[in-house]
C-alpha cells in the first residue's frame, strides 16, 4: 500500500518548477528551520537544496556562505561537513574527510541556539569523530540519525536524511533481502505525501529501488525527479538509473543528454580546468542506451567526445568512463580484432584519473583478452589474461569501500572462459564461465557503472550456444535479463538459443522484442537485422 501511494502522489505531484518563480536556481522545495539570521537561514536552505541532488560543490559554497553572514550559526559549519561526506559514493578523500571534520569543529565552536540543531551536529559527529573503518563510521552515523528522527518526529528533513542514511548503511551490510532500503523506502513515502515537491525524497527513492529486484518501484521517482530539481544535473542523470536498469532506453538517452548538457554547462560556469567527471558519467550511460537500442553512430559520436577530452577531474567516475566507453564500443558490436589490438588514445592515456584508480585498467584488458580469445589469437589472449591477473592481485579494497577486485576478477573469468574454448578446453570453459556468472549475481554494480560491459551470465549463454547446449544457454539468458532488462545481446542471444533448442515460439518472442527495442536502430547492426528478417518470415505464425 505504501509503494503504491508513493507512486500515485508522484505522478500527481504539481512541477516544481510551477512554484519557483524567483530569480534562484530551481531545485524543489526544502524547509529546514534554523535559529540563523535570516540570509544565513535562506543560504542554508539553498545548500540544503544543493545537497539532497548531490551537488556537493555547490552545497558547501552556499553553507560557508551561510556561515559568512551569521557566524554565530553552527548548522550552516555542520551543512559544510555534510557536503564532504558524499553517503553513496566513494568514501570521503583524506584531504575531504580532514575538511569536513574541521567544518564539524567549526559548527561545535559556533554552538547551536536549539536543542534540535544541537542534536544534528552531535549526530554527524558519529561519522567523523567514529575510530574504525569508513564502513564503521557509516553504520554509526545511520544509529545517530535513527536517534534523531525518533527525537523529532514532526522533523521531515531528519526522516529524509535518516532514509539516506539507511541506503547508504545497506551498501556496507549487503543484505540480500534489502531490509534498510525497503525502510529507507518506507520514511521516503511517509515524507513524500508532506512535501511532494522536495528533491530527496525523489532522489532518495530511485537510490532505495536501484536494485534488479527493485528497479520498477522507482519508476514514479524516477518519472519526476528531473522536473522537481531542473538546475542539478544530477537530477537529469539519476533517473536514468532505473530507466536503464528497466531497459527504457529512450528515457535513458534523453536523460543523459540533458544531464551531460548540465554538466558541461556547469562545468564551464565555474571556471573548471577540463570536464567534470559528471559529463563523462552520463556519456558512459548514454553509449550504453545507444548501443542497447542499436543506435550505433550515435554511440559513436559520444567516443569521438571522449578522445577529443584531454583533461578531467581524477575521480573514480572518470577513471570507469574513460575505459569502459571504448571497450563497450567494441564488445558490444563483436569487433574481436579490434578490441584484442586496442589501446588508449594518448589524450585520454595520460588522464590524471587512470593513474589514481589502477582497477579502471582491467576495463581495457578485459577488451583485449575477450576479442582476441574470440578471435582465436590464443598468445595475445593469454597475456591479456596475465594483466587482468596482475591488476586483481593489485587492487586494495581499504574497508567499507566498493570491491573492485572482485570486479575485475569477474572480468578475469570470463576470459579465461573464452580463452580455454579458443584452445579446445572445453568443459574448463564451462565450468570457469559458470563460476563467473555466479559471481557475478551475487555482486551487486557500483553506481558509477550503467552496468557490466559484458554480463557473465550472458556470456555464459553465448558460450553455451557456441557448444550447441541450446536448452541451457536460453536459461542463462533469460537469468541474465532478469538482472538486465532488454539488453541487446540478451535477447538476441535468447532467441538465438531458442530457435537451437527447436522453441520456436520462444525464438519469435525474443526476437520480437528485440526489433521493438532496436526500432530507432540505424541498421548496420547484424544481430538487428537478422531479428527483423526472423520476424518477417515467421509473420503470421
Amino acid at each position: 500500500m505504501i509503494l503504491i501511494l508513493a507512486a500515485a502522489l508522484l505522478a500527481s505531484a504539481s512541477p516544481a518548477d510551477e512554484h519557483a518563480h524567483g530569480h534562484g536556481p530551481q531545485l524543489g522545495k526544502v524547509t529546514f528551520q534554523t535559529s540563523c539570521n535570516a540570509q544565513a537561514a535562506s543560504l542554508t536552505q539553498l545548500g540544503l537544496a544543493w545537497l539532497h541532488s548531490f551537488e556537493y560543490q555547490r552545497a558547501e559554497r552556499s553553507f560557508a556562505e551561510a556561515a559568512a553572514a551569521d557566524p554565530s550559526c553552527g548548522i550552516a559549519h555542520w551543512g559544510a561537513a555534510m557536503s564532504y561526506y558524499h553517503p553513496l559514493w566513494a568514501a570521503p578523500t583524506p584531504d575531504e574527510f580532514q575538511k569536513g571534520a574541521s567544518a564539524l569543529a567549526k559548527a561545535r565552536s559556533a554552538g547551536a541556539r536549539s536543542q534540535r540543531e544541537s542534536d544534528y551536529i552531535a549526530a554527524l559527529g558519529a561519522f567523523y569523530d567514529a575510530a574504525g573503518s569508513h564502513g564503521e563510521r557509516v553504520l554509526a552515523y545511520e544509529k545517530a540519525m535513527d536517534r534523531l528522527q525518533r527525537s523529532y518526529p514532526g522533523d521531515s528533513e531528519a526522516a529524509i536524511f535518516h532514509a539516506l542514511s539507511l541506503i547508504a548503511a545497506g551498501t556496507i551490510d549487503k543484505d540480500p533481502a534489502y531490509t534498510r532500503e525497503r525502510r529507507a523506502g518506507e520514511i521516503l513515502n511517509a515524507a513524500l505525501k508532506r512535501q511532494p515537491d522536495h528533491p530527496g525524497v525523489a532522489h532518495y527513492l530511485i537510490h532505495s529501488f536501484d536494485y534488479p529486484a527493485l528497479a520498477d518501484l522507482a519508476l514514479p521517482a524516477a518519472r519526476r525527479y528531473a522536473g522537481i530539481a531542473p538546475d542539478s544535473a544530477h537530477a537529469q542523470h539519476m533517473p536514468s538509473h532505473i530507466f536503464t536498469r528497466l531497459g527504457l532506453w529512450d528515457e535513458a538517452i534523453a536523460s543523459n543528454r540533458a544531464a551531460e548538457a548540465a554538466a558541461k554547462a556547469w562545468a564551464k560556469a565555474s571556471g573548471m580546468s577540463g570536464a567534470w567527471d559528471q559529463q563523462l558519467h552520463a556519456m558512459d550511460y548514454l553509449t550504453y542506451a545507444y548501443l542497447q537500442s542499436g543506435r550505433d553512430a550515435e554511440a559513436e559520436t559520444v567516443l569521438r567526445e571522449l578522445t577529443a577530452i584531454a583533461r578531467a577531474n581524477p575521480t573514480p567516475t572518470t577513471a570507469y568512463a574513460v575505459t569502459s566507453i571504448p571497450a563497450r564500443m567494441l564488445l558490444e558490436r563483436r569487433r574481436w580484432e579490434e578490441a584484442a589490438t586496442f589501446e588508449m588514445p594518448a589524450r585520454l592515456g595520460g588522464l590524471e584519473a587512470l593513474s589514481r584508480h589502477k582497477w579502471a585498467e582491467a576495463n581495457l584488458r578485459f577488451a583485449n583478452a575477450v576479442g582476441a580469445a574470440r578471435m582465436g589469437d590464443t598468445a595475445r589472449a593469454k597475456a591479456a589474461v596475465a594483466r587482468l591477473g596482475e591488476i586483481e592481485a593489485s587492487v586494495v579494497v581499504p574497508p567499507g569501500e566498493y570491491d573492485w577486485r572482485k570486479q575485475v576478477a569477474i572480468q578475469r573469468q570470463v576470459a579465461e572462459g573464452w580463452l580455454a574454448y579458443a584452445e579446445g578446453r572445453k568443459d574448463d570453459a564451462v565450468r570457469v564461465m559458470r563460476a563467473a556468472a555466479d559471481l557475478d549475481d551475487a555482486t551487486e554494480k557500483h553506481p558509477v557503472t550503467p552496468g557490466s560491459i559484458l554480463p557473465a551470465r550472458e556470456q555464459l549463454g553465448e558460450l553455451l550456444v557456441e557448444l550447441g547446449e541450446g536448452k541451457e544457454a536460453l536459461a542463462a539468458f533469460e537469468a541474465s535479463l532478469k538482472r538486465a532488462p532488454k539488453r541487446l545481446a540478451g535477447l538476441y542471444g535468447a532467441g538465438r538459443a531458442a530457435r537451437l533448442a527447436g522453441d520456436a515460439a520462444q525464438a519469435r518472442r525474443y526476437f520480437a522484442e528485440l526489433v521493438e527495442v532496436t526500432k530507432a536502430a540505424d541498421g548496420n547492426r547484424a544481430e538487428v537485422k537478422e531479428a527483423r528478417a526472423f520476424r518477417a518470415q515467421t509473420a503470421g505464425r
